[in-house]
């Protein structure tokens, strides 16, 4: 049986000019997630598995730093923990209700030129508890190099959005796939992708409605707190 907690903060500053700082905190039994964005790009977050904090920003911008931050995030963690656990105590373990994940979608970062390095992105929404665990095919065979995964991010009506990237150098022929496993789903979710029947990348308009929905989330600037009730594994 797993349990969740999850805390968003958002705030907005300067009336001239909006910007939406926010920060994601959230754990399960055997989950956690410490994630800080500004303006709807992440720019860092605590990799749990690894043991470290993750810069995100690109190379060409003043980077943040956050000296400490994944030592702060462990004992956060271990706090959240114990607090999960005595507020479900008290609720007597609430069943909890399970959100499907949306078909993920899957698009080139940039127009594909066969021969030329790009990124396969597969984004899927909609699920309730976080994570989805995602798996990349390459003409029917498991790719794990070149693959990766970011945090889940909240959207406004309390479900989570997530991506995983793989790095691919287009060849004719080469047909993908992206699938995504989640509890609430009895089968999991496959995408294919095929590179002679590409179309222009969408990755543009994609990044431009996620930015959107965090942009709605920033008007009910604050601090909230988010419990859905425990999850069976």
């Amino acid at each position: 049986m797993k349990k969740m907690m999850m805390f968003l903060v958002l705030s907005c500053v300067s009336a001239d000019i909006l910007h939406q700082d926010t920060a994601i905190f959230g754990c399960s039994s055997s989950d956690g997630e410490d994630m800080y964005a500004l303006d709807g790009e992440e720019l860092w977050f605590a990799d749990f598995i690894k043991k470290k904090g993750v810069d995100t920003q690109p190379d060409f911008v003043d980077h943040m730093t956050i000296p400490g931050g994944y030592q702060q995030a462990e004992g956060d963690l271990q706090t959240c923990r114990y607090n999960l656990d005595l507020f479900f105590r008290a609720l007597k373990n609430p069943p909890v209700k399970l959100d499907v994940p949306s078909s993920p979608i899957v698009y080139p970062r940039d127009n594909i030129e066969l021969g030329q390095k790009n990124v396969l992105i597969c984004h899927v929404t909609g699920f309730y508890p976080a994570p989805v665990k995602i798996y990349w095919t390459k003409n029917g065979e498991n790719v794990t190099e070149g693959t990766s995964i970011n945090v889940p991010f909240p959207s406004k009506d309390g479900t989570f959005s997530q991506s995983s990237r793989l790095q691919f150098l287009p060849q004719q022929g080469d047909i993908y796939s992206c699938t995504v496993g989640h509890r609430a789903l009895d089968q999991p979710l496959t995408r294919i992708w095929d590179v002679e029947k590409t179309e222009p990348s969408i990755g543009p308009s994609v990044f431009c409605g996620l930015g959107l929905t965090v942009g709605l989330l920033g008007v009910a600037a604050g601090t909230f707190f988010l419990v859905k009730g425990n999850e069976c594994s």
